[in-house]
């Protein structure tokens, strides 16, 4: 239950009314302003910390937690760089209308930028109140010291003042410096330690809020009526088919937007089911069977060119021997456990959202766009919802309530059922890969080309929100798959390569950012090819990738995990005839060719008769940089692990003419606990290098690495995703 206490730390959130103008940088220039008067500023101090007089710390972030532990992490890097303890610190995250705008939380971004910024600003108030402390003490600031929000003599501990003493309750007003000195790695006391997340014991014991638990004074409930087609239009509609039902207070129609709203949740099911509609018909999605057909044949907007070196086309002329392959990635639905909720409130021109989106600050801006209301009477305040991992439906749960609470002028609840989650969340787009490489001799690849199929991203904001189409609001006509060029340019040193993305103008479904959006796919492709390159030469396939590889970083990864999974050097694929193969495959990424380093080898059974492929174990070795909660990454990895096996194996969207059919779990299953592999890791920490992201490149290598598994057991490649026993007895006989 939500509910409104007036504690200071509270009243700060609701409105800053306790912070009052302390400078000790001057008048400075204005600042941008969130509720209260308080900085959201990206460069102000303010924006990102408040220190009470009760000793206690508040850290305001853009960035939200999707379920990847940043709540604690981000504790830990501001804790760290005061000085003080940990369990002082508190976090204020994804409200509008006191956190600056840190971006949308996404691309593994959450603790390399955000969390940089909130150590940023956590040095420069440091050495802020290290100089008021010399002053206020009498001494060198050489000679102070800081344990736990206390700043004492190094001489006599016995003088000493508080952070709470010298700038309890009162701004900063300080600008962020960028050079501002930050601790060193020696002295770390709290970032490098695997500290227990905070929210998981009101977790296990289901105190905590989700966005589904929210409720507001007033509010009442809705159900979206949504169209039997995705392009149909609202012809009519029969009220009278639910004026039975108690509790029902409207039916609200704007456009093709059609809910009914009822005083009880319960009522608002009901009404939703029994509402009588008349829709147009419409038919244009694609066969599924001819997909990659289709895809193909999209106009390109443009061509995208990734990597370009040598003389790709003399050296495949020259090469000793060509290969040449294709490989296929399925349209994914997000697949949240719990479906989109979000409530809304209008009051006197201002509308105040509640909402699981892991993009705050531009929903703001989406709905302020589609009400043609300022953005700055908009306030949009997280709550955590089910995993989403991408832009799911959390968004457009908001719109819609938005939408349905100004018709009426009450509070609005909108909760998504099973059926609009899978049916109407953006999709992760197909993706279609051609592949071609050439070798020498000595089986060294002298040239590398390959072309993707993938949609244009024409915005860099969240996609068209559903309500503003059905009901012909304002809208965008654009949309954003996500950044899916990123690793289409292979990670290694071939002379020879031309990768090439053609940017199509337009994908089956509405597209958003799913899960490592574009750098799964594409490593898929690549290092599948690889495999099959390997296995061409005649190589061990991590000795082949290792003498393509220039980069000392990559290659330490890569014999980690070869050393954790107890790699015996051969080539693939091993001789058996067994019913039940067993096979190895290894794979490799540096995300996004410029940060986090991973590799992974996969062991797979795969059932010949029943085309069943089980993922037995996954070995991962992962270098992030700089560590802040070891713990934390390591539920990164497993939780990319167990998240991508699922995708690779099970997930497949499916559809006829009109819509999605794929709307419950029987119809997109995904991976059950019986199947989940086990999960070794060897994590590889640097401490005096930066930061990097561990919630998504882990998942860039699990569909290579089990397709060259595979190989290795049974001699087949598997070319499509997902690996259905369909597909797997397919190949079987195909390639007999």
């Amino acid at each position: 239950m939500l509910t409104h206490g007036t504690t200071r730390r509270d009243f700060i959130k609701g409105g800053g009314a306790l912070v009052v103008a302390f400078s000790l940088g001057g008048p400075g220039p204005a600042r941008a302003q969130g509720a209260g008067g308080k900085t959201v500023a990206l460069d102000d101090v303010d924006a990102f910390l408040a220190l009470g007089r009760d000793g206690r710390v508040t850290v305001y972030t853009g960035k939200v937690d999707l379920g990847t532990g940043t709540r604690t992490a981000l504790r830990q890097m501001a804790a760290e760089e005061l000085d003080v303890a940990l369990d002082h610190v508190d976090l204020v995250e994804g409200d509008t209308a006191v956190t600056p705008d840190q971006g949308p939380t996404w691309g593994s971004l959450t603790i390399q930028v955000g969390g940089v910024q909130i150590r940023q600003a956590a040095a420069t108030a440091r050495a802020a109140l290290l100089d008021m402390a010399a002053q206020r003490l009498g001494a060198a600031r050489d000679a102070l010291e800081v344990r736990y929000g206390v700043a004492r003599l190094k001489s006599d501990p016995t003088r000493s003042v508080s952070y709470s003493e010298l700038i309890g309750d009162r701004e900063f007003r300080l600008k962020v410096d960028k050079n501002a000195a930050l601790k060193k790695p020696a002295d770390y006391r709290i970032v490098g330690a695997s500290v227990p997340r905070v929210d998981i014991p009101a977790k296990v014991t289901g105190e905590w809020t989700y966005m589904q638990d929210v409720r507001v004074p007033g509010m009442v409930h809705a159900r979206v009526v949504r169209p039997p087609a995705m392009g149909a239009t609202l012809q009519s509609v029969d009220e009278s088919s639910v004026g039975g039902i108690k509790g029902l207070l409207r039916v609200v129609r704007a456009g093709s937007f059609l809910a009914v709203v009822a005083e009880t949740e319960w009522a608002a099911v009901k009404a939703g089911e029994r509402l009588k509609a008349t829709w147009s018909s419409w038919q244009g999605l694609p066969a599924m069977s001819r997909l990659y057909d289709v895809v193909r044949a999209t106009p390109v907007n443009k061509d995208e060119v990734t990597v370009n070196r040598g003389d790709v086309k003399g050296a495949l002329a020259g090469a000793a021997k060509t290969l040449s392959a294709t490989y296929e990635f399925a349209i994914h639905t997000h697949g949240s456990i719990g479906p989109s909720c979000a409530i809304a409130d209008w009051r006197d021109g201002q509308l105040t959202v509640w909402s699981a989106s892991q993009a705050p600050h531009w929903l703001r801006r989406d709905l302020a766009a589609t009400f043609g209301i300022p953005v700055t009477s908009v306030r949009v305040m997280y709550f955590d919802g089910a995993g989403c991992y991408g832009r799911n439906g959390h968004e457009d749960a908001a719109a819609d309530a938005a939408l349905i609470a100004r018709e009426i002028g009450r509070p609005v609840r909108v909760q998504w059922m099973r059926h609009d989650e899978h049916g109407w969340d953006p999709k992760g787009p197909p993706t279609l890969v051609d592949l071609r490489a050439g070798l020498d001799q000595a089986g060294n690849v002298v040239a590398w080309q390959s072309e993707f199929w993938i949609p244009k991203a024409t915005i860099t904001q969240s996609p068209t929100l559903i309500a503003a189409t059905l009901a012909g609001l304002p809208h965008k006509q654009d949309i954003n798959p996500g950044n899916v060029f990123q690793n289409s340019a292979p990670p290694y040193a071939f002379p020879n390569a031309h990768a090439v993305c053609h940017r199509l103008e337009t994908t089956p479904f509405r597209p958003s950012w799913i899960r490592t959006p574009g750098r799964m796919q594409n490593t898929y492709a690549n290092e599948a090819f690889m495999d099959e390159l390997a296995a061409a030469a005649g190589v061990d396939p991590i000795e082949f990738r290792l003498r393509h590889l220039n980069d000392p970083r990559g290659a330490e990864v890569l014999r980690a995990a070869a050393r954790r999974a107890r790699w015996q050097p051969r080539p693939s694929p091993q001789k058996s005839s067994a019913r039940v193969a067993r096979g190895r495959g290894v794979t490799y990424v540096k995300y996004e060719n410029v940060r986090t380093y991973v590799a992974a080898v996969a062991d797979v059974e795969v059932d010949r008769s029943s085309g069943v492929v089980r993922v037995t174990r996954v070995v991962v070795a992962h270098d992030c940089g700089l560590m802040i909660n070891p713990d934390g990454v390591r539920a990164q990895i497993e939780g990319n692990v167990v998240q991508t096996v699922s995708r690779t194996l099970k997930e497949e969207l499916k559809w006829d003419g009109s819509r999605v059919t794929s709307l419950d779990w029987a119809s997109y299953p995904i991976l059950t606990f019986p199947e989940v592999p086990e999960v070794e890791m060897e994590l590889i920490d640097r401490p005096g290098d930066p930061p990097w992201g561990a919630g998504e490149p882990a998942a860039a290598v699990v569909p290579s690495a089990i397709s060259n598994a595979v190989f290795d057991a049974i001699g087949v490649r598997l070319r499509t995703v997902p690996y259905t026993p369909d597909r797997v007895k397919a190949a079987i006989r195909a390639q007999a």
